[in-house]
């Protein structure tokens, strides 16, 4: 059994998606297709939501748009009459939906939840009817029927114990190829609802666990996770191979090829998963298990960054000694939902820095200004610090363990090329190492700290004289003439 997944840029266009077909056909069956709504079609349809909530009429000009995006994609697909007429008259119920949908929220100038997962629901249910209908002998499952959600529980988690048993119930069985729509599910009420960002790589993780599959292949734009986002280092290459916790630091760092969340399920069933290019499926991709073979001199994996952050400061001495100003900051943070990128805090106690998202920054100082109002205000023991216009970069690697030298190749790298590190942090797993810098300096630095790990032509040798007499000022002046020479013939 074999799960794959198709993003959205995989089924952009007609052409794209005849060319999944061609990938599918090649698969040995059973195998499950969990396919994510056409390219940009998410954004619009959030887009659609927002314009009728303001009562604006523009909503309308772009559902139509909308409307002739599928059709034109199902008549140029579906090539027998009768057929394409039967999937246009599928397609167009789900389009009336969710016409309906957008005329309550344009009426009430009101965008609830229920209402918006429906509105956001609709690319996947018409991407997965359009291409399941254009491949043919396959059996249909809607996600809502296997994927449930527990709403008492909060953030739509995911009621595990119900979902594999339906997912084995309906899918496990089924000896042919089997369609599903990504992003979507259902709750205990039998209303729809949304896994959130990423929610269709989570769809394909959830269901190869549940059927305890061979493989969870991740179908998407690029060939694997890159050693640096090649649109910022040209040097870049494939990562052949991954552990399941590097590939979730790199990740959540910004390495935006899965998402992180999509790991937990496969991982925790020890299911390998690989990430291919639909555009050039002969790419070997990158494979993620639990396995670290020895790749390579470079003992990290890869570099991550995230482009746009705000550094916040707490600091003072009411935190010097004080047990539990850690939980109230934090508890605080959480209540406001703010998420933390990264965290550091000196030894002394006198301050607290972490990093958010510039959209959470606002939220953040107002959190912290309510929750320790009495030492900022009253007593004049604590101050806020925000700084803007940073971004943070994580090398991440599990050969980072145990291995000297890391953090200076890191430090020089960075130094010789004139770059500050404003905030640095490092886990006791030794498996990531993050800096925050200027975001003016962002891709000088990811092209230094990768020329620094993995495209040194020569090894380095530490070599200490004592004293500089007659031999060694000799010996010294020797090496200094020598060097170039010396790289040459290494």
């Amino acid at each position: 059994m074999k799960v794959l997944k198709f993003g959205g840029s995989s089924v952009g266009t007609p052409e794209r998606i005849r060319e999944v077909k061609r990938i599918i056909e090649r698969q040995s069956l059973p195998c499950v297709v969990v396919v994510s709504a056409f390219q940009g079609v998410t954004d619009q349809l959030h887009k659609i939501a927002e314009l009728a909530a303001n009562g604006s009429t523009e909503a309308w000009d772009l559902l139509g748009t909308l409307t002739r995006l599928h059709r034109e994609a199902t008549a140029a697909l579906i090539t027998d009459k009768g057929k394409r007429e039967e999937v246009l008259k599928s397609v167009d119920e789900i389009l009336n939906e969710l016409t309906e949908t957008c005329t309550g929220i344009f009426l009430l100038h009101e965008i609830t939840r229920r209402s918006l997962d429906s509105v956001l629901a609709t690319g996947e249910r018409l991407s997965s009817e359009i291409i399941s209908s254009y491949i043919e002998n396959n059996t249909y499952i809607d996600a809502r029927d296997i994927i449930k959600v527990d709403e008492c529980a909060g953030n739509n988690m995911v009621d595990f114990r119900i979902t594999n048993n339906l997912i084995r119930e309906k899918i496990g069985t089924l000896p042919q190829l089997t369609f599903v729509p990504g992003y979507i599910a259902g709750t205990m009420t039998g209303d729809t609802t949304t896994l959130g960002r990423g929610g269709s790589d989570y769809t394909a993780a959830i269901i190869a666990a549940a059927l305890k599959s061979d493989i969870l292949e991740i179908w998407t734009d690029v060939e694997g996770f890159m050693t640096a986002d090649p649109k910022k280092v040209e040097k870049a290459y494939t990562i052949e191979n991954l552990t399941y916790a590097e590939a979730m630091e790199l990740s959540h760092f910004g390495a935006k090829v899965i998402y992180t969340p999509t790991l937990r399920p496969v991982y925790k069933a020890k299911i390998p998963v690989i990430v291919k290019n639909t555009f050039n499926p002969e790419a070997k991709g990158t494979l993620i298990n639990g396995d670290l073979p020895d790749q390579g001199r470079s003992p990290i994996k890869g570099i991550s960054s995230i482009d746009h952050i705000d550094l916040v400061t707490l600091q003072g001495p009411a935190m010097v000694g004080v047990t539990g100003t850690s939980a109230r900051l934090f508890g605080a943070l959480a209540k406001r939902n703010v998420n933390i990128i990264l965290i550091t805090q000196a030894s002394s106690e006198y301050s607290i820095t972490f990093a958010v998202s510039p959209s959470d920054s606002g939220p953040a100082s107002e959190a912290i200004n309510e929750e320790f109002a009495r030492e900022i205000k009253s007593n004049n023991e604590l101050k806020i610090l925000v700084e803007k216009n940073l971004s943070v970069i994580a090398i991440v690697g599990e050969k980072m363990k145990n291995t000297p030298g890391i953090s200076a190749t890191l430090f020089t790298s960075l130094g010789k090329n004139g770059i500050n590190v404003v905030a640095t942090a490092q886990g006791s797993s030794e498996l990531n190492i993050s800096v925050v810098i200027k975001n003016e300096n962002l891709k000088k630095a990811l092209n230094a700290i990768h020329d620094g790990f993995f495209l040194s032509p020569y090894d380095e040798v530490n070599l200490f004289v004592a004293g500089t007499g007659l031999v060694g000022s000799s010996l010294l002046k020797q090496l200094q003439k020598q060097a170039k020479v010396l790289i040459e013939v290494h």
